[in-house]
């Protein structure tokens, strides 16, 4: 077992996306990129100037990226962990009936799961946060604690097989985090 899902749809964040996909490439997984439909997306880069006051998200063009399958194909059974990345499409996909049943499957099965950004609002809809420690960006944290979860601002959070950071700028404190997660998963699943 070698695959990771990543989760992403229309205005996935840019590097959200893609430091996670290439980090599980360095370390030797097949990262499968997972949307609505399989398709090419458009991704946006979010950044919040300091001269903005923190108050709103600017917001810019970013690459593409296919997704190699839709959510209504995923045998979540085959993936050895997940990705929830942030941006704008976690408020829409989130409602994806696929996607819930995707989520609840790692919550349920224990697997090795991240979380960044806005893509809190994935689990939190899914009903898998209650109880559990998250980090995710200040503008989520009402989507987070109304669903039972607890916020904390700190860059990496781990909760059992749930790692979490609050934007990409904490990528380089929780994703190496996770991977060790996603190692020794599939240590366990190769003596399987």
């Amino acid at each position: 077992m070698n695959k990771v899902l990543i989760i992403i749809g229309e205005a996935t964040e840019t590097v959200d996306t893609l430091y996670p996909y290439l980090r599980l490439q360095e370390d030797g997984f097949e990262p499968v990129v997972a949307g609505p439909e399989k398709r090419r997306y458009h991704m946006v880069m979010h950044e919040i100037p300091p001269d903005w006051d923190g108050q709103v998200t600017r917001e810019f063009e970013g690459y593409t990226l296919q997704a190699d399958i839709a959510f209504k194909d995923v045998k979540p059974e085959e993936y050895l962990g997940i990705f929830f990345s942030g941006g704008r499409a976690p408020e829409y996909i989130r409602y994806d009936e696929d996607l819930v049943r995707i989520t609840r499957h790692f919550f349920e099965a224990n697997k090795p799961i991240a979380c960044v950004c806005h893509g809190v609002e994935i689990p939190a809809y899914a009903g898998c946060v209650k109880g559990r420690k998250m980090a995710t960006v200040t503008k989520c944290k009402f989507d987070l604690e109304i669903c039972g979860g607890t916020f904390v601002n700190e860059p990496c959070v781990v909760d059992g097989n749930l790692v979490s950071g609050r934007t990409y700028h904490d990528h380089g404190r929780y994703v190496g985090v996770w991977i060790k997660m996603l190692i020794e998963a599939r240590r366990e699943a190769d003596k399987a």
